[in-house]
């Protein structure tokens, strides 16, 4: 994938001249926070959402919510991140409606960020992976989130495909759920917690040249506190681009980003959803709610 910042044209998994190499997605997506900013728009089709914006909580609803959205933050925002769930819930016709959504975003220009956590083993996680990192798949997106809890080894089919064509993924890392620290805190075999190795696994695969970001990112939650920096994942995964849920509704704000990222704050992208959607039905109040909350986290 060769790709410009989002809102040029070049969605990630373009080639801009023929037969080159697809340039990494931690570069494009790099240059596109340089450019818009570090907000990621959520688009969560929620059933409570729908409602409040006199849609119908169907697919036909869910189409015009996120296509509205996207019509908002394009050009303005570093990435859409659509939670798949939010489709899946109305069967083939919402995960049509998930199709179009990439595709247009593809189109404008806007890099997509796909949250569908998948995770598994062999030959079933190389067809998630084929699903949403393969140029030309119905489901492509340019990263998406993967659980490694099936081990970090497990994840190889979709680094591979992703290495191959330019895209991205975020490995969980510390999530904002409260529970999370029960697995991502306890140690392994060789006393390291499983977050830290699982940050290191996420330096290794990025594939990051000097002073670029690496294609695979960690997700760590704005609420985790000193978590970050205590478990040492802030020294094991240097350039490693960070997904933050947690900001907005669940409490965060630029002071917890600052306080639990530090010197890594520069590479948080900052994910809202419910504080960023909660602005509509109307675009222009979309478009004027985006730009503050980039203003407030630039």
């Amino acid at each position: 994938m060769s790709a410009g910042p989002a809102g040029t044209g070049a969605g990630a998994g373009e080639v801009t001249t023929e037969g080159a190499a697809p340039a990494p997605f931690g570069r494009v997506l790099q240059a596109a926070v340089a450019a818009q900013g570090p907000l990621v728009a959520g688009i969560d089709p929620h059933a409570a959402l729908l409602t409040e914006w006199s849609l119908p909580d169907t697919a036909a609803g869910a189409r015009e919510f996120s296509l509205r959205v996207l019509e908002a933050v394009a050009g303005r925002v570093a990435a859409i991140k659509p939670q798949s769930a939010f489709f899946e819930r109305h069967g083939s016709a919402g995960v049509a409606v998930l199709e179009e959504l990439l595709a247009a975003a593809r189109e404008t220009g806007v890099l997509t960020i796909l949250d569908v956590k998948r995770g598994d083993i062999g030959s079933t996680m190389a067809a998630y992976a084929q699903a949403h990192l393969l140029p030309g798949a119905p489901l492509e997106a340019d990263a998406i989130t993967v659980s490694p809890y099936l081990g970090t080894g497990s994840l190889d089919p979709a680094a591979e495909l992703a290495t191959a064509h330019g895209k991205g993924l975020f490995l969980l890392a510390l999530t904002s759920n409260p529970d999370g620290p029960q697995v991502q805190h306890a140690l392994t075999g060789k006393d390291t917690p499983v977050a830290l190795e699982i940050a290191r696994h996420a330096e290794r695969i990025g594939g990051a040249a000097p002073g670029e970001w690496g294609s695979a990112g960690l997700v760590v939650g704005a609420t985790v506190g000193d978590a970050y920096r205590r478990l040492g994942l802030d020294a094991a995964a240097p350039s490693a681009p960070l997904l933050a849920p947690g900001v907005g509704a669940q409490g965060a704000g630029p002071a917890e980003v600052a306080d639990v990222f530090g010197e890594r704050a520069g590479q948080v992208l900052v994910s809202v959803s419910r504080g960023f959607l909660a602005a509509g039905p109307d675009t222009a109040a979309l478009a004027a709610r985006a730009d503050e909350l980039t203003g407030q986290y630039r």
